[in-house]
């Protein structure tokens, strides 16, 4: 909430901001995919959507829809992003408790690929 009132990553829940028709505003990594990646200055960032609520387990693909489409513009309009770790991310770079804002990054590429779940 703290993140959302003070505008770094509006979204309460959710882990991109903006998109649909404009540019993505941040992405907040927490460990919500599996293959999420995070290499510090690398993040390979899965996306948005397809997801079950109760299970977090991929049930449909995903659609170049919403914050999707935003990265994509990012990534088109060479527009850079902020980017928020959570504590539930698995990576050598996440807080220890909380979320903490790691700067602005760039979106250099996007692309189709099946994940863990076949989706």
């Amino acid at each position: 909430k703290q993140l959302s009132k003070s505008g770094i990553h509006r979204p309460t829940q959710g882990g991109i901001c903006g998109g649909a028709l404009d540019c993505a505003e941040s992405v907040c990594l927490s460990g919500g995919y599996p293959e999420d990646e995070d290499g510090g200055n690398v993040i390979i960032y899965t996306g948005q959507g397809g997801q079950d609520p109760n299970t977090k387990r991929q049930i449909k693909d995903q659609e170049l829809t919403r914050g999707n489409v935003g990265l994509k513009i990012s990534f088109e309009e060479r527009t850079p992003i902020r980017v928020i770790r959570g504590a539930g991310l698995s990576s050598r770079w996440a807080p220890d408790s909380g979320y903490r804002y790691d700067g602005l990054f760039y979106v250099t590429g996007f692309w189709d690929a099946i994940g863990r779940d076949g989706f």
